[in-house]
C-alpha cells in the first residue's frame, strides 16, 4: 500500500499540473498512472510532471467537435461513461473522472475499472464490457443523477444491453469498504465528487485542490518522498550489445578448464588474489544501493497489485521500485541509446 501522505502529495500535484493545463484551455485526454511521472533527484526530486500529451487538445474555440478529430481517447480503464456513451462535446470533466480513477488506484492498490481489452483499437467508443465494470462499482445511473444521459448517442444501445442486469447492490461506498476505505474519511469524500457520473456535476480540479481532504494531517508537499527516506536502488540500463559482450565473456569462462577443482585448499587459498570480499547479510544493502541512483528522470506512478511497480527514465538510466508493470502503461523509450535496440535490464 502507499502511505496515505504520499498518496495525498500526489494527487495534489496532479490536481496542481492539470488545473494549469485547463486553465490554458487544455484537455490531456490520456491520463493513467503510466502518465504520472515522479522526479527521482536533483532539485526537483519528488516533484509530479504530467507526461504524454499527444491526445492533448485545445478546447476553447473547436472549428469541428473534438470527437471528430478523434472518436477514441482515453485509456479504457480511465475513460469517463460520457465518453463510452458516444458523447460528441465532451469537456475537461473527463480528465477529473481520469485522476478519480488514478486516486482509487493509490488508495486501493488496484485499478477500480479495469476489465477486458480485446477490442482495445476499436473505433467505436461504446465498450459493453467496460460500462458493465462501472457499473458493477458505481451502480446503474438513475435518470435524476444524470438528467442528459438520455441525450448520449449510445444510450439507446446501453438500455438495450443492460435492461436486465441488476445493479442495485452495487455502490461505491461498498467498494471501498471491501479495502477499508471508511466512507466518513476525507478522501473517500473527495473520491466521491471525482467520480460522479454526470460530467456536469463532477467537481473541477480547482474545486478539488480547495477540498477538505488535504487540511487536514498529513499535509501535502513538494516531494512527496519528503517523509520517506528509503532510497530507489539503482537500476543500471543495457544494450543488446551489452548483453553479446557478457555472453562471449560467459562462453570464454565456461570453456576455460576449472583450476580450482583438483587443487588443495592451500592452492586454491594462494590463488585468490586480492582481499577477501566481506560478505553481506541478506536484509542489508550494499553500497551501491544505499542511496538514490545516479540517473536521476521522471518514476510513472504505479500503485502495487495491478498497478505494478515505478519506472524512472532520464538520459538512458533507469530506477525500480519493483512489481510488476501495470497494463495500461506505455512503452519506456530509450532516449540514450542510438541504436534504437530494444533495452534490457538487470539490478546491480
Amino acid at each position: 500500500m502507499v502511505h496515505r501522505g504520499m498518496v495525498k502529495s500526489l494527487l495534489y500535484q496532479i490536481l496542481d499540473g492539470i488545473h494549469y493545463l485547463h486553465s490554458n484551455w487544455v484537455l490531456h485526454r490520456d491520463l493513467k498512472p503510466a502518465n504520472i511521472l515522479v522526479m527521482g533527484e536533483g532539485q526537483e526530486r519528488g516533484r509530479v510532471k504530467i507526461a504524454d500529451m499527444g491526445f492533448a487538445r485545445l478546447f476553447n474555440s473547436p472549428l469541428k467537435p473534438l470527437a471528430d478529430l478523434d472518436p477514441v481517447v482515453v485509456t479504457f480503464w480511465y475513460r469517463a461513461p460520457e465518453l463510452l456513451l458516444g458523447a460528441r462535446h465532451y469537456t475537461k470533466a473527463i480528465d477529473i473522472w481520469a485522476i478519480g480513477c488514478i486516486f482509487a488506484e493509490l488508495l486501493t492498490s488496484e485499478p477500480i475499472f479495469h476489465c477486458r481489452q480485446e477490442d482495445i483499437k476499436t473505433s467505436n467508443p461504446y465498450h459493453h464490457d467496460q460500462l458493465d465494470r462501472i457499473f458493477s462499482v458505481m451502480g446503474f445511473p438513475q435518470d435524476k443523477d444524470w438528467e442528459d444521459i438520455r441525450k448520449m448517442p449510445e444510450h439507446p444501445t446501453l438500455l438495450k444491453d443492460f435492461k436486465r442486469t441488476n445493479y442495485a447492490n452495487c455502490s461505491l461506498i461498498k467498494y471501498m469498504d471491501r479495502h477499508r476505505i471508511k466512507p466518513d474519511w476525507r478522501s473517500f469524500q473527495l473520491l466521491q465528487k471525482l467520480l460522479i457520473m454526470d460530467p456536469t456535476k463532477r467537481i473541477t480540479s480547482e474545486m478539488a485542490m480547495e477540498d477538505e481532504y488535504f487540511r487536514e494531517e498529513p499535509l501535502p508537499t513538494q516531494d512527496v518522498f519528503g517523509i520517506f527516506p528509503i532510497p530507489y536502488p539503482k537500476r543500471e540500463f543495457l544494450t543488446d550489445d551489452d548483453n553479446e559482450d557478457k555472453g562471449d565473456s560467459k562462453n570464454r569462462n565456461m570453456s576455460r578448464p576449472n583450476t580450482d577443482v583438483d587443487q588443495p585448499p592451500s592452492k586454491r587459498v594462494r590463488m585468490t588474489q586480492g582481499p577477501p570480499q566481506q560478505q553481506q547479510h541478506p536484509n542489508s544493502s550494499s553500497g551501491n544501493n544505499g542511496g538514490p541512483g545516479t540517473g536521476g528522470g521522471g518514476n510513472s506512478v504505479n500503485c502495487g497489485g495491478n498497478g505494478g511497480g515505478s519506472n524512472m527514465q532520464q538520459g538512458g538510466s533507469y530506477h525500480h521500485t519493483g512489481g510488476v508493470h501495470h497494463p495500461s502503461q506505455m512503452n519506456a523509450y530509450n532516449t540514450g541509446n542510438p541504436s534504437n535496440q530494444q533495452p534490457t535490464f538487470r539490478y546491480n
